[in-house]
């Protein structure tokens, strides 16, 4: 009997968890792999939600912890927690000796987690890799691609590029993007809002959710941190202005995440806006069911760019953290004005839904990926020994 292959996938935020579910859950139950599950940085932080209690409720018990996110949510403490991933993932990736480790996007995360596997000679293989998106995030992505032996990619564009940059026809794979997934069983099973007031704890005044409501996300922007608060408080202005009900979720853990904290709390201070409910996060297919019955999303997250494209909800896309990425007809871009936040909001509502989009997906990428983890060459991983 031919021994099994030894999967380690690396979580790291409450985004990778969702982009990477239905793989993580494939591979548990492919025949010829075996699961090592890292969970680390944010996905650990009360603050952010603890995701990793939401991985265990699943069923996916992690096999390491790693602490690795220095405080402060600024440029210096990303370069620093980068640092300290690699120390800690190396340690790790030595002990568990995996026959490959999955990264995921483009965090500071993930490039320390393909860092610290390609320096012990462990193949990589990485999701979401040749896509465009601006600012330090793209330098990540593409970093992690030279670093990765295996490539998982959303679509045709996103593999030319990979194929452009040098990498091999043959370790590139057009998969899907496997949080499509999730959004596609959500409409595939019709399912709709819930009472998440009940389920989740979060702060604000409740409100009835038989009427129209938005859903806002907005994150730091690494390459302008220093003006996340003015950025957030345009955004803030703008959705007590359009006075329709909406669910903010809190940012992630970037370089300039203390300061869009800052504006919220005090904005839910000062304003106490009587149709705004604040969460830091939900489960992601809970998440996606909320986005499923809302009238739009509104901020610069990539769910708005991937899964809302297949969901066909009309998406804000405010600022330069998504520039360059390929989108559907589902997402309209402005800028930080609030007036333009506005305007655009309003025209996006009235027009209603899109069609559905396979910009990234068809919602089967995660039994793809796991079916070539299980029978691609790892002869290419070994062209990192020299």
């Amino acid at each position: 009997m031919n021994k099994k292959r030894t999967i380690c996938i690396v979580i790291t935020a409450r985004a990778s968890y969702a982009r990477i579910k239905t793989v993580l859950q494939a591979v548990k139950d492919h025949p010829e792999l075996e699961l090592k599950l890292v969970v680390g940085a944010s996905a650990l932080l009360e603050r952010y939600g603890p995701v990793v209690d939401i991985i265990r409720a699943d069923g996916f018990e992690p096999d390491e912890v790693v602490y690795m996110v220095v405080e402060g949510e600024n440029l210096v403490t990303s370069a620093k927690s980068t640092g300290l991933g690699i120390v800690e993932l190396a340690t790790i990736f030595d002990n568990m000796k995996p026959d490959i480790v999955l990264s995921i996007a483009d965090r500071y995360e993930t490039i320390a987690t393909a860092i610290a596997a390609s320096y012990l000679n462990i193949p990589v293989a990485h999701v979401q890799g040749g896509e465009i998106t601006g600012s330090i995030d793209e330098k990540v992505r593409h970093a992690v691609t030279k670093l990765s032996n295996i490539h998982f990619v959303s679509n045709e564009k996103a593999a030319e590029r990979v194929i452009r940059m040098g990498e091999s026809p043959d370790t590139v794979f057009v998969t899907g993007c496997p949080s499509v997934d999730l959004a596609a069983q959500v409409v595939m099973e019709n399912r709709h809002g819930f009472d998440v007031f009940s389920r989740y704890a979060g702060v604000g005044h409740q409100f009835s959710m038989d009427q129209p409501y938005l859903v806002v996300m907005q994150h730091p922007v690494t390459t302008e941190y220093e003006d996340s608060l003015e950025q957030v408080e345009e955004t803030l202005a703008a959705i007590e202005a359009v006075s329709i009900p909406a669910f903010w979720f809190w940012p992630n853990v970037d370089a300039g995440s203390d300061r869009i904290s800052k504006a919220i709390r005090q904005f839910r201070e000062i304003r106490d806006v009587p149709y705004i409910y604040f969460f830091k996060n939900l489960a992601p297919e809970d998440f996606l069911c909320l986005l499923n019955s809302a009238a739009c999303l509104v901020g610069n997250s990539s769910v708005g760019i991937r899964e809302s494209s297949f969901m066909g909800l009309p998406v804000v896309n405010i600022g330069n953290r998504q520039a360059g990425r390929d989108r559907a007809t589902n997402v309209l871009d402005v800028s930080y004005e609030r007036k333009e936040i506005i305007d655009t909001i309003h025209s996006h509502i009235k027009h209603g839904r899109f069609p559905t989009s396979t910009l990234y997906g068809d919602g089967k990428a995660g039994s793809r990926i796991a079916d070539l983890l299980a029978s691609t060459s790892l002869k290419v991983g070994k062209r990192l020994t020299y």
